[in-house]
């Protein structure tokens, strides 16, 4: 069966997204009301993406990019690439700290190809798109949040990523602390070590499932539900100034953690207003993103369709 492309522009919005959330390594996430706004549409030939905002002058703005390579990932697996594609990336997402924005670059990708095939919907079901997402990420915990909205909890089958959702509870008030100075996964996860003492596995076993009940129920107990001993000790070294304000607000009582492989710093609990955070970081409260990712109306800004996200109920 031959593929066919919409004419119109589509336009995709994404959420930034905190993972791991302390003891959920590789699993847990968090959808946050700060995001990416992108509009992709078919054209005769070539390839051209515009950035401004986040990453202006230093992403790609060619097929490299990779936004547009997990938009001909999933072409792939639809039937057919475009001959060529128009972006427009309006970036809010802090590149490079923890919050999401490769995530955002990939999910977005998957939904604008998916919807910019005529009947994409029915090559590709919202499963497949998550598979795809994470695929591609490596690992499934910063896509599916980005993907579902809310609190995901996200595993690894023979056949691919799965996630599920779960509505964070009211008493969840994250505050994210942004650096001047950017972090890379891939340097965090080399100070990582092969083997971990037993105990300290149990110990997280036991904190990720007080972390689920938490932040879905009594955010109360979201303090003792953040303790790590799996990764963020030993990123410490390498990001000492994240490492130093996560332990300072935690001293003052407040449930805080690394944001992804950081070094933006993640609070889950209201921090005290007579905090010093300290300079060269920028601090910002965000709602917890209940949709993810969604597909929206010809004109940005305008009345919205319903959500798109990938297996709300994998």
């Amino acid at each position: 069966m031959g593929v066919s492309f919409v004419a119109e522009p589509v336009h995709v919005r994404t959420p930034a997204t905190s993972a791991n959330l302390g003891p959920g390594f590789d699993a847990l996430g968090l959808a946050l009301a700060l995001y990416d706004d992108v509009t992709a549409r078919v054209t005769d030939a070539g390839c051209h993406v515009e950035v401004t905002g986040e990453g202006a002058g230093e992403l790609p703005t060619d097929e490299t990019h990779l936004l547009v390579r997990a938009m001909h990932a999933t072409f792939d697996v639809l039937g057919a690439r475009p001959a060529g594609l128009a972006v427009s990336c309006v970036n809010r997402i802090p590149q490079a700290r923890g919050l999401g924005s490769s995530s955002a670059a990939i999910v977005a990708g998957v939904l604008l190809a998916r919807a910019l095939v005529v009947d994409g919907a029915a090559r590709l079901d919202d499963a497949g798109m998550l598979r795809i997402a994470a695929r591609l990420e490596g690992h499934p915990d910063n896509v599916a949040p980005c993907l579902l909205g809310g609190f995901t909890i996200a595993w690894t089958e023979p056949d691919g990523a799965r996630a599920v959702t779960l509505p964070a509870a009211v008493g969840v008030r994250p505050t994210v602390f942004v650096p001047d100075e950017r972090g890379l996964t891939a340097v965090a996860r080399a100070a990582l070590p092969a083997t971990v003492p037993h105990p300290d596995a149990a110990l997280n076993a036991g904190r990720a499932a007080l972390l689920t009940h938490a932040l879905t129920a009594d955010p109360a107990l979201l303090l003792p539900a953040t303790e790590d001993r799996l990764h963020q000790q030993y990123r410490a070294a390498g990001m000492p100034e994240t490492a130093a304000l996560v332990a300072a607000l935690r001293e003052a009582g407040v449930a805080a953690v690394v944001s992804g492989a950081g070094p933006t710093v993640l609070a889950l609990t209201e921090v005290p207003e007579d905090f010093a955070v300290g300079i060269g970081w920028a601090a910002r409260t965000l709602p917890v993103d209940v949709t993810g990712a969604r597909i929206q109306g010809a004109i940005l800004g305008h009345a919205e369709r319903d959500p798109v996200a990938a297996g709300r109920k994998s």
